[in-house]
């Protein structure tokens, strides 16, 4: 018989034992003394289209994150025009739910507003134009939440995995200057918030070194910096957990906060090398292999790496603060059109039917 969603809540929110209701069990609950557990939220989201979602996050999680309505490009697409509506509808969504509400991102190289480096000749403004530019965005977006936002990713995807600078235009233009540049922008327009640096690939021994020295640069000139944000868009066979872990050992000895910002577990075989060009229905099959459903045993498979993963959170929750899930459940995924369109994948903590996951739904349970 097939159980209509709103049952499924009420099951999940009430544990029967011997003829007692229990208090409920979530997530949230769960963590509640290790740290907060949120999820990337987007627009349609906050303004009420997807009630089953909203009632997913409202139960389980204490945390959200902007997924895409605090970028440059959404929030500050024209020099003088700024488009308040879809975050300002965040911060309510998350201030009405007692959650912890994360701005993201103030300093990014892409889904950047196209007229942000460029003077009317299309060249490169001045180095001078661009900190105006950047000072001006920083102290608009972030004042307007001032006392709001609980923290700011500032500055997002600066560092190649091979330790060296990204070659951004923020970079060819200020060069390293704009790092500590934004987290002074940042901390002048809101002081109370915490500032946050964040990237991907943060297992790679280069740029995780690389990161630590970054984090004693900005504290040497007096910058606050409270957390380095490890995204964390993994894998079935990346990233070597040993690495992985020894990342978050090294981030929490600086004494900042240790955050899993953008977790994601991307249920499809890692295609390394792409097939020849004339076997291209071979190569897009090769990406795609689980459109009808996950098989029995990848799911297996999924659950406990992902259990894996959480054993090793738990140990180190005293640096961790936050992990939040780039995303609600496996159908709003950017993983299912990455890196080809139409790709299905199972990558987040609740399925296509809202259903949670294996490996946390046995915590719960117990």
């Amino acid at each position: 018989m097939k159980t209509d969603f709103s049952d499924w809540v009420l099951a999940g929110m009430l544990f029967v034992g011997c003829g007692t209701a229990k208090s409920p069990v979530t997530v949230k609950e769960y963590f509640k003394n290790e740290f907060l557990i949120g999820a990337a939220i987007p627009v349609p989201h906050v303004k009420g289209l997807d009630a089953k979602a909203d009632s997913v996050v409202s139960l389980h999680f204490n945390s959200i994150v902007a997924e895409n309505c605090m970028k440059c490009g959404e929030i500050h697409p024209r020099k003088d025009e700024y488009y308040w509506d879809a975050a300002d509808a965040f911060v309510r969504y998350g201030e009405e739910r007692g959650m912890a509400v994360i701005g993201h991102v103030l300093v990014w190289h892409s889904q950047v507003a196209p007229w942000f480096f460029y003077d009317s000749a299309g060249s490169y403004v001045t180095p001078e134009e661009l900190k105006k530019r950047m000072h001006d965005h920083i102290v608009t977006v972030v004042g307007r939440y001032k006392g709001r936002i609980k923290g700011w990713d500032v500055v997002n995807e600066v560092i190649e995995d091979n330790g060296t600078y990204r070659r951004s235009p923020f970079y060819e233009i200020l060069g390293e200057e704009f790092i500590p540049l934004a987290f002074q922008y940042a901390h002048e327009a809101d002081p109370e918030a915490e500032l946050y640096i964040n990237d991907y690939s943060m297992a790679c021994p280069p740029k995780r070194e690389e990161y630590v020295r970054i984090v004693g640069e900005l504290r040497k000139r007096g910058l606050r910096i409270d957390g380095i944000g490890m995204q964390s868009h993994i894998g079935l066979d990346y990233p070597d957990l040993g690495e992985y872990e020894k990342s978050i050992e090294v981030f929490g000895n600086t004494g900042l906060q240790v955050m899993i910002t953008e977790l994601d577990m991307t249920a499809i075989p890692t295609v390394h090398k792409r097939a020849d060009v004339a076997d291209n229905v071979a190569f897009k099959a090769a990406f795609n292999p689980y459109k009808e459903g996950l098989p029995e045993n990848v799911s297996k498979q999924w659950n406990a790496r992902m259990d894996s993963v959480f054993q090793i959170y738990r140990k180190h929750s005293d640096v961790i603060s936050r992990v939040t899930w780039w995303g609600t459940h496996d159908g709003m995924s950017w993983r299912n059109d990455f890196p080809m369109r139409g790709r299905t994948d199972y990558p987040l903590l609740f399925d296509r039917e809202y259903r949670m996951k294996q490996f946390m739904e046995e915590k719960l349970a117990r």
